[in-house]
């Protein structure tokens, strides 16, 4: 019984106590820490930031953005109005317009207008018609795509040959024979008009791309899912569909802005577009065309902000592509 007793009342052995607190610690260091999540938002800005050229390009757009919406601070430091000419300062003795430098910092025009502070209004005008035209075309292509490709039938055939029907018109002749017809004065309205004529004949070819998207989606069991829920085809297209084409919307619309910049300049080049006094970027090359080999600055202010801004926003809408890609890793450490 002593025994017995000896054993109960024993104490622990030296250096016990120790060992149990050191094992402790031990296995919570061993446990390896939670990692937080991030969003799907999240780790394509992840993958955005990566890619150099993209960083650049958005960096090169904020810059023209801040220099077309500066327009009014140029012409107020010039005191060059855009529409305002200057033959005694603007031209030489010989009637050619002066070259960058003194009042005029990026020289003047035939008519002894500022090209600075035309350039700055006309980078108001491509981005207005670019951004415009991109947005009318996403939302026409993205509800016509959608409502074809989750149809099917009569109404998914009546809409892809309405779009093919759009895809075989020659845009130019067309807008043409718009401005021609209604002899569009204002600039405002001509602008309007040019966004509307770029936007047509944009969104046939951005439905067809949405249009095979849906097709793709449509037989997916998600769909099947909240068909058997009892979900409407309304509910499915706007709860369903429409999240699952919010990165193909974006890359497409992000693409489709440069194509539109092109489209306004190629039209205000030729005279059908923008109408003066309005600048544009297309009007400041036609206009400046006759001038080139003795006023270089005429073709080159507007043709390098133009290429600038298409080729910035190429390379965005590449960099946008390979950030919502969950494989667009492997692209940018290519790169």
């Amino acid at each position: 019984m002593t025994g017995y007793a000896d054993l109960g009342t024993r104490e622990p052995p030296a250096g016990t106590a120790a060992g149990t607190a050191s094992g402790t610690a031990a296995g919570a260091a061993a446990v390896p820490a939670a990692v937080p999540g991030r969003t799907p938002a999240r780790l394509a800005w992840d993958r955005f930031r990566r890619d150099r050229a993209a960083v650049a390009s958005l960096a090169v757009l904020a810059v023209i953005a801040a220099f077309a919406a500066l327009a009014p601070l140029w012409a107020h430091l010039t005191g060059h109005p855009y529409d305002a000419t200057f033959p005694r300062t603007g031209l030489d003795a010989g009637g050619r317009p002066r070259g960058p430098g003194g009042g005029f910092p990026l020289g003047a025009d035939q008519l002894g207008r500022d090209v600075l502070v035309r350039a700055a209004y006309g980078a108001r005008i491509s981005l207005t018609a670019g951004i415009g035209a991109a947005a009318l075309a996403s939302a026409a292509g993205t509800a016509a795509g959608t409502l074809a490709g989750f149809a099917g039938g009569a109404l998914d055939t009546l809409l892809a040959r309405l779009m093919d029907m759009i895809l075989a018109l020659p845009y130019l002749l067309v807008a043409i024979m718009l401005a021609t017809t209604f002899q569009i004065s204002s600039p405002a309205a001509s602008l309007a008009m040019t966004i509307l004529v770029i936007a047509f004949f944009s969104f046939a070819a951005y439905g067809r791309t949405i249009r095979g998207q849906v097709l793709a989606l449509r037989e997916q069991q998600f769909i099947e899912a909240a068909r058997a829920l009892g979900a409407s085809n309304a509910r499915i297209m706007a709860t369903e569909l429409l999240p699952n084409l919010t990165a193909q919307i974006t890359v497409l619309t992000s693409l489709l802005v440069p194509a539109s910049i092109v489209s306004e300049a190629t039209l205000s080049f030729l005279g059908v577009g923008v109408r003066p006094p309005m600048p544009s970027w297309g009007s400041m090359l036609g206009e400046g065309g006759e001038q080139f080999r003795t006023a270089w600055w005429l073709l080159a202010v507007p043709g390098l902000l133009l290429l600038a801004t298409t080729l910035a926003f190429n390379l965005l809408g590449d960099g946008v592509r390979n950030a919502l890609d969950p494989r667009g890793d492997r692209a940018a450490a290519g790169r």
